[in-house]
């Protein structure tokens, strides 16, 4: 009898346990009060048991979709979106467990990635370097959205591609919005009032983090241009090892000498930075996104990587391609900042930014000359920040004609003996200088001596000159750590720094 008794006890256990194994489970991202993509074939994922049926209803659907997990216990179904509107859904998954998705509406996904400037919140956070955005009461106060969703991925790193992430979905309001990115949040209002249907905004970003975290191991390593990166990764951790062994070496001859007493111990383990690592931050807060059904990308990122400026000239667009080959939805709208004035900055990390506009198709760059801090490298100011962002995706993204969603860029000059003639795109409707002289320009002969140019408005381009020049051959603009340009459009947008030469400089040769 206690045979057959302690039996029964281990069928019922392995019944039990059997039962936990076969349950489907989902992702973080795929949870109540989520925004899906409208008008999309998004993805709907998870796990279970190896070779299990599973039926999905969706609120939207009459005929539920009926799937069967593959023999790794993974699975994925394809569904279509409808339009986008206020109306609340539900998502219902029977399997051997039964799970109800609430509260999940149709609308407009974005993806908000980048370091500190995107990650920095809305909020205040006494003692740290997160002051909050401008008028940040009043803004959080007023943040009573709640169909404006916010995701914020939990910061990670992990030397392989993790399949799941740590964060939830919450509706905007004035208790979640203070921990949310600033930028994305502003960004998101001004598609939210403008379109008038559900926003989706998945912040995934990580203060002091270099482009190469964000990028996969696959990409790096097979790029030669990149190796020098993953040398240096190479030689860190080489160097962090050594620490460490130093450390315990000298925390055995400290317990020795101390007959295993610690507790006065004066030595500090060394620490290592998680997230200065290449690919680190892809494997574990991009890579279990791309699955996710999204419209488009923004990006704030780059002061990590101003004293490799020219490197970043590739990296950059390389990390997009990576981004969008992995998410299979072609060339997804991808707009980004250009880093704001700051002492430690360089002009040449937001030259590679300017110069990646041609090499990133279905791209934007927003400029924020007169929007940075001299001291601060977190300007305070994100609402205009996060306004010219979806100014961009209005006129690109859902087509808002005649929308001038840039300030004047550049493109070509002309020589006219000894003046300097600069043409510029996103130009057409005029210029506008606040003081009564233009500022930050200057001018050189081939001798590449830059002296301080009188820069004078000629209907849609800018004449430069300078006394000192009478053979001039290049023109720079606020090309300097933190310059104080006044050069607008007539839609009071900044124009982008700038060079005509292509003279070496030292970021560029490291």
């Amino acid at each position: 009898m206690i045979y057959i008794r302690n039996l029964f006890l281990v069928l019922i256990a392995l019944n039990v346990q059997l039962s936990i194994q076969a349950q489907v489970k989902l992702p973080a991202l795929v949870s109540d009060n989520m925004v899906l993509q409208q008008n999309a074939k998004v993805n709907l994922w998870g796990w279970a048991s190896p070779n299990e049926k599973i039926s999905i209803q969706l609120g939207w659907q009459n005929a539920p979709l009926e799937i069967v997990a593959n023999s790794d216990g993974k699975w994925k179904v394809i569904v279509d979106t409808p339009q986008g509107s206020e109306t609340a859904y539900s998502i219902k998954i029977d399997a051997t467990n039964k799970i109800v998705l609430n509260n999940i509406l149709i609308g407009e996904v974005w993806i908000c990635s980048g370091q500190s400037n995107m990650f920095f919140p809305v909020g205040k956070e006494e003692g740290t370097w997160k002051t909050g955005v401008k008028n940040y009461e009043e803004e959080i106060v007023n943040a009573n959205y709640p169909n404006i969703r916010l995701f914020t991925v939990l910061t990670n790193a992990s030397p392989k591609p993790l399949d799941d992430v740590t964060g939830s979905w919450t509706a905007c309001s004035p208790n979640t919005i203070k921990t949310f990115s600033a930028v994305a949040y502003f960004f998101g209002r001004d598609l939210y009032q403008k379109l008038k249907i559900p926003i989706g905004l998945i912040s995934s970003s990580w203060g002091g983090t270099k482009a190469e975290a964000w990028t996969s191991q696959a990409v790096l390593e097979g790029t030669p241009d990149f190796l020098p990166i993953l040398e240096e990764d190479a030689k860190n951790e080489k160097i962090y090892q050594e620490k460490l062994e130093t450390y315990y070496l000298n925390l055995k001859n400290e317990r020795l000498a101390n007959n295993n007493d610690l507790s006065k111990s004066l030595l500090k383990k060394p620490k290592k930075e998680a997230n200065k690592t290449s690919y680190v931050l892809y494997n574990a807060m991009l890579y279990p996104l791309i699955n996710y059904t999204m419209k488009g990308v923004i990006w704030y990122q780059g002061e990590s990587n101003s004293g490799q400026a020219y490197l970043y000239r590739t990296l950059f667009p390389a990390m997009v391609k990576n981004w969008r080959d992995d998410w299979k939805q072609g060339d997804f709208p991808f707009y980004y900042v250009q880093i704001a004035p700051y002492k430690g900055q360089t002009p040449e990390i937001r030259e590679a930014q300017l110069l990646s506009l041609k090499k990133i198709t279905n791209s934007g760059m927003v400029v924020t000359t007169d929007v940075g801090n001299a001291n601060n490298i977190h300007p305070i100011d994100k609402q205009t920040v996060g306004h010219r962002l979806a100014l961009i995706a209005f006129a690109k993204t859902y087509n808002e004609e005649k929308l001038i969603y840039s300030g004047p860029i550049y493109n070509h000059m002309k020589i006219k003996k000894e003046r300097i003639q600069l043409f510029f795109d996103y130009a057409g409707s005029g210029f506008r200088k606040t003081g009564e002289n233009l500022k930050e320009f200057e001018i050189a002969g081939e001798d590449k001596i830059f002296y301080p140019a009188d820069a004078k408005i000629d209907g849609k381009t800018i004449v430069v000159s300078s006394s000192k020049v009478k053979n001039p051959a290049a023109v720079r603009f606020a090309w300097k750590a933190v310059p104080e340009p006044n050069l607008f459009n007539a839609e009071n947008l900044p124009a982008s720094p700038f060079r005509t030469d292509d003279w070496i400089n030292e970021t560029l040769i490291k």
